[in-house]
């Protein structure tokens, strides 16, 4: 309980004294804010907090905390999260034959760099079996067709749901999932694009760059919704490429970026560093 924190992600219409009042509440319960950070948007004059705090010497216990803060939540209709960060979620990861996202979270994961437990790797091809299995995770094959793919999707989700998974991430998973199996896990799975959305959308990205003669290539990470590659985004990069460059080059240039913004988006998750508004992202980074 002494290194435990407390993290509140909330979000409601712009007013004065919200943050005195939110760091009052922490305070008159003896709380110790260790981070906090936050943005009001001009636009829709709504404001966006994150705020951390030691559970060490706080006078409520966690399970006591949301119906002490609930007289806020009315007063400003707030939408708000609460997080403790000694929970480790479970995480399953999908992949097609594209292994270079999966080792290097699989990597990560072996290192202690990634603040979640990985339960189970699935896929629709057998490529990454014995690369799991290295790594002592559990693999799942469900090969896909057009007769069985939404059969073999609504076997996945059974196996996520009895494996008690909190987050899937995409590691270059090439089928696109249902609205029926997005609904389950909304704002919790990631995925990884191989550009800048929506630039180079669709089959063979790196020969559309060469073909336009391109300076730079990007990735981005995103939370998966029913709008294909379109939902809330979550980071970004970019690497400058020149004519010198063959399709290979920017193969291997968008492989290093994808493997390096996947896991900055993983991270910005775990950590509770996002709120997702509309379609846009708050990231207190």
């Amino acid at each position: 309980m002494s290194d435990v924190n407390a993290i509140l992600l909330l979000s409601c219409a712009d007013s004065k004294g919200l943050v005195a009042k939110i760091s009052d509440f922490i305070f008159r319960h003896n709380g110790n804010i260790v981070h906090a950070d936050q943005h009001t948007s001009k636009a829709e004059k709504r404001f966006f907090m994150r705020v951390e705090w030691e559970l060490n010497g706080f006078a409520l216990g966690r399970e006591e905390i949301p119906a002490a803060f609930l007289p806020l939540v009315k007063q400003y209709k707030m939408k708000w999260d609460l997080h403790f960060n000694d929970y480790v979620p479970r995480m399953a990861i999908f992949v097609s034959r594209h292994m270079h996202c999966l080792h290097d979270l699989l990597l990560r994961r072996h290192m202690d760099e990634l603040a979640a437990k990985v339960v189970a790797v699935i896929s629709n091809h057998e490529d990454g079996r014995e690369l799991v299995e290295q790594f002592g995770l559990q693999y799942f094959y469900f090969p896909i067709t057009e007769q069985n793919k939404r059969k073999q999707e609504k076997k996945a989700l059974e196996l996520l749901r009895e494996m008690k998974i909190d987050l899937v991430v995409l590691a270059r998973y090439m089928q696109i999932l249902s609205g029926d199996f997005l609904k389950y896990y909304p704002n919790k799975i990631i995925n990884i694009h191989h550009s800048f959305l929506p630039a180079f959308a669709g089959r063979n990205p790196y020969q559309q760059a060469y073909d336009r003669g391109v300076k730079i290539i990007g990735a981005t990470g995103h939370y998966v919704t029913e709008q294909l590659d379109e939902g809330p985004i979550i980071a970004q990069d970019v690497v400058k490429i020149s004519h010198r460059d063959a399709v290979s080059d920017i193969q291997r240039k968008s492989k290093d970026l994808e493997r390096i913004v996947l896991a900055r988006a993983l991270r910005l998750h775990l950590d509770h560093r996002i709120l997702v508004y509309g379609s846009k992202t708050i990231v207190f980074e």
